[in-house]
């Protein structure tokens, strides 16, 4: 039995991205592993929050400090307090949010790293987190045991920018949880369409932090030329707010469309499925991406998918999405009006897309988790 412990401060502070992934990847490890033991590390817990769905080989290890301060203690100031005192002794150290805390010299580590946007796209972050960034990830990168990859996008980035050899880099796809199906019970559908107040309207669907590299502006611009053309369209943004908006609502101000853009800020978990079930598409157009599981989820509920011919979104979406250039909004529109007009098009890309996730799944990544994790403690 060995002793691992898991960075589980996204799952706890995230509602969507990262915090999803490490919700569901460590709720299916639960399911794979009933042997190791695990102690999930949560900067900035005030009690005690283990989720029910997790075996009993899984211990809560909370710590009062913020994670701001442990940046600042751990990545700032650099002061060498080892993580164990917080997680107790352990063999194995996963980071899973890009940064790597001080440990114990004979504890191996892994480091997750999502993706390198902050190199590929600067402008789509802050001055202030980018030097950050900057700074702190490529040292945790040199001194991690091995590195997982959320896409062979990510992967070749970590090579091409950071000179990392492959063989120290595995790639870990994400998977699509069972309860992403297409929703037919009316009355939910209803209740979740009046709840985030988009009545019986056609909508457009993303998903994701508001940011610019959301690239959520020019699909604005595209919507806008639909309906120029007659096309009786709206727009649904559910995503938390990120940084550097400014120039989404000004989008919005400049072409009239605040009564049919509708920025839903963060969505329950539990509504997505039904979200995703009452669009007439999703439309994930970013400049960058680690994976995209959105396309994923949204294939899973029956939801068209239109996305970006850039990094690893082409990757996730196969041969199941419509693929366009997202720096392109005429391209956007075209295909967007491809999917509302045309419903033979529209079926095939759904089954399509059914076929798609089934190349993805929870239980399949925990078990290459467990395997990578007892391949470097062997």
């Amino acid at each position: 039995m060995y002793r691992i412990a898991i960075d589980y401060t996204p799952a706890y502070e995230q509602g969507g991205g990262i915090g999803r992934y490490v919700r569901e990847l460590t709720s299916a490890l639960s399911h794979v592993d009933n042997q190791n033991q695990y102690s999930l590390f949560v900067a900035g817990a005030k009690t005690e929050h283990l989720p029910p769905t997790l075996s009993n080989n899984f211990y809560w290890k909370p710590s009062r400090i913020s994670p701001k301060w442990f940046a600042r203690l751990w990545h700032r100031a650099r002061l060498p307090i080892p993580v164990e005192i917080f997680t107790g002794s352990i063999n194995l150290y996963h980071a899973t949010d890009f940064v790597l805390p001080p440990t114990y010299p004979h504890t191996k580590t892994l480091l997750t790293v999502h993706d390198l946007s902050f190199i590929r796209v600067p402008d789509a972050a802050t001055p202030s987190l980018r030097a950050y960034l900057n700074q702190v990830v490529p040292r945790s990168v040199k001194r991690a045991s091995h590195i997982l990859a959320d896409s062979p996008a990510t992967k070749d980035d970590l090579i091409d920018l950071y000179d990392v050899l492959p063989a120290k880099v595995t790639v870990l796809l994400s998977g699509v949880d069972s309860r992403f199906k297409p929703i037919q019970d009316l009355n939910k559908i209803k209740a979740v369409r009046e709840k985030y107040r988009l009545s019986n309207y056609t909508y457009l669907l993303s998903v994701g932090t508001v940011q610019p590299r959301k690239n959520y502006s020019r699909v604005i611009r595209a919507l806008a030329k639909l309906r120029a053309k007659g096309h009786d369209i709206h727009y649904a943004i559910a995503g938390g707010k990120g940084w550097l908006d400014d120039e989404m609502y000004q989008t919005i101000k400049e072409t009239g469309l605040e009564n049919f853009v509708h920025v839903l800020g963060f969505v329950d978990d539990k509504d997505l499925p039904t979200l995703y079930t009452g669009a007439h598409c999703l439309v994930i157009t970013s400049l960058y991406e680690g994976f995209g599981l959105p396309i994923l989820e949204a294939m899973a509920t029956g939801t068209p998918v239109i996305t970006s011919n850039l990094s690893s979104l082409p990757e996730v979406a196969g041969n199941a999405g419509i693929l366009i250039d997202p720096l392109n909004v005429d391209e956007i529109s075209n295909a967007i009006q491809d999917v509302i007009t045309d419903s033979n098009y529209r079926q095939k890309l759904i089954n399509a897309g059914f076929e798609q996730v089934k190349y993805f799944t929870w239980n399949r990544s925990a078990q290459q988790l467990k395997s990578i994790y007892e391949e470097l403690l062997s």
